[in-house]
């Protein structure tokens, strides 16, 4: 259970002392149509913590996952019970502020999907969005973003370029730093590299190790190669269920669940 914020039952062993819970569900059940797709899942992401979801397709991660900023209210005859929480706040709670939700929950997409803009223009939109005027502080911001990003060396002399014009591996990056300038707390990646190339997947994966010092993670991968490299805990869903989670080495290597060892090997998914 996630009691004052602590997910006690997800808890690694030997940590010295409970962690905050960022972000996680408590007895979620998710139906599209009348048609469940998760069942009772309470699973927690901890603070600066890389967690990545792995199942086969249809399993209810991508579901998960948009539950945390609500993404699932754009999809008509979905149905959310059960709680959802960022910093044990219930997502769902009436009057709760969608747009602030969305600027504290950050969400990278399958395929970057940059604004036929410039780069700058792309970092900044969300500032301008929240109604950030000042040239000064949106310079600040994109400049930040961009490095946190790992991509201001690469653009900052070529600001006013269009982003269509740049590789994928750095329109994925580019959308990375348009979703740090409005300063998230949490960052969602769904299947951030499933569109790229093996080098830009290994930029990709050597910045999410490092945005996680400054941020919560979840991910979302059918590379489980890359859940093994990346992830703090890795969470294995089947059939809309929640299997097990835990340590990377002990999902794949040492699973208590017969499903996780089946999948894991191969034999389905």
């Amino acid at each position: 259970m996630l009691t004052a914020g602590v997910d006690v039952s997800q808890e690694p062993a030997g940590q010295a002392q409970p962690r905050k819970v960022k972000a996680g569900s408590e007895g979620l059940d998710v139906y599209y149509s009348g048609k469940q797709a998760l069942f009772d899942v309470t699973l927690g992401a901890f603070e600066n913590e890389i967690l990545a979801c792995i199942g086969p397709s249809g399993c209810g991660k991508s579901t998960f996952l948009r539950c945390f900023n609500r993404m699932n209210d754009e999809v008509l005859g979905c149905r959310v019970e059960g709680r959802v929480l960022v910093d044990g706040e219930d997502v769902n709670a009436r009057g709760l502020d969608l747009a602030d939700l969305r600027r504290r929950v950050g969400m990278v997409f399958q395929r970057p999907n940059p604004f036929p803009t410039s780069i700058y223009e792309n970092v900044a939109y969300g500032l301008r969005i929240l109604g950030v005027n000042s040239r000064g502080r949106i310079d600040e911001a994109v400049e930040r973003s961009l490095a946190q990003a790992g991509l201001w060396d690469e653009v900052k002399d070529r600001m006013s370029r269009s982003a269509v014009e740049m590789s994928g591996g750095q329109q994925q990056r580019l959308c990375i730093a348009r979703a740090l300038a409005v300063e998230p707390e949490v960052l969602l990646m769904d299947e951030p590299c499933s569109a790229l190339d093996p080098s830009a997947t290994f930029h990709i994966e050597e910045l999410m190790v490092e945005l996680k010092k400054a941020y919560t993670i979840v991910l979302v991968t059918h590379n489980m190669f890359q859940a093994s490299r990346v992830s703090d805990r890795t969470a294995f869903f089947y059939l809309g269920e929640l299997v097990e989670v835990g340590p990377p080495g002990d999902i794949f290597e040492r699973p208590k669940d017969p499903r996780t060892d089946q999948y894991v090997r191969g034999r389905f998914g």
